[in-house]
């Protein structure tokens, strides 16, 4: 009796089985689509770094979400790509912003979509960076107020979902 194994995975060998005992189970509504609005453009622009991904002007987004949507996809991280930039990434905090006006247009037209959005400066500063930087010094602090007003706008624009991808301390 020795010799008779005594772990059995011979039931994990049919596919039904093992179907049921998955740890993971991955559906379309799972999903999440990126969308980069960007104010720079009046076309789709393809992301050399992200084949298969594109830049789109505000125009053409309810049309990428459509598409989206009659493939079962409902859930959406908008990024913004403004035609300003500044020192405070101040555009990326308007009720006007890129952004906000696309998150209006999904909610208003597909109600149900998940929307999410980017609380980030790093497209909307001139040098980039995902937080406020002065005399070669990151602001942590003040980063922090401006990644507030973002949220704050966002949500109030309708995202269902802020999400803060600036990497300061103390952001969430």
């Amino acid at each position: 009796m020795g010799m008779f194994p005594t772990v059995r995975m011979r039931r994990l060998r049919r596919e039904n089985v093992r179907e049921l005992f998955r740890e993971a189970r991955l559906r379309v509504e799972d999903l999440i689509v990126p969308i980069f609005v960007d104010e720079t453009t009046r076309e789709r622009k393809e992301i050399k770094s992200m084949p298969g991904y594109y830049r789109l002007p505000l125009d053409l987004v309810l049309s990428e979400v459509e598409e989206c949507v009659n493939l079962g996809l409902k859930s959406f991280i908008l990024f913004g790509i403004p035609k300003k930039k500044d020192e405070m990434g101040s555009e990326a905090f308007k009720d006007d912003g890129i952004v906000q006006k696309a998150v209006r247009a999904i909610k208003e037209n597909f109600p149900k979509a998940v929307v999410i959005t980017d609380v980030c400066l790093c497209e909307y500063t001139t040098y980039g960076h995902c937080g406020l930087v002065r005399g070669g010094e990151v602001l942590n602090d003040e980063t922090l107020e401006i990644l507030g007003k973002i949220a704050v706008s966002h949500a109030r624009a309708g995202a269902d979902i802020v999400a803060p991808s600036g990497m300061m301390d103390g952001v969430v």
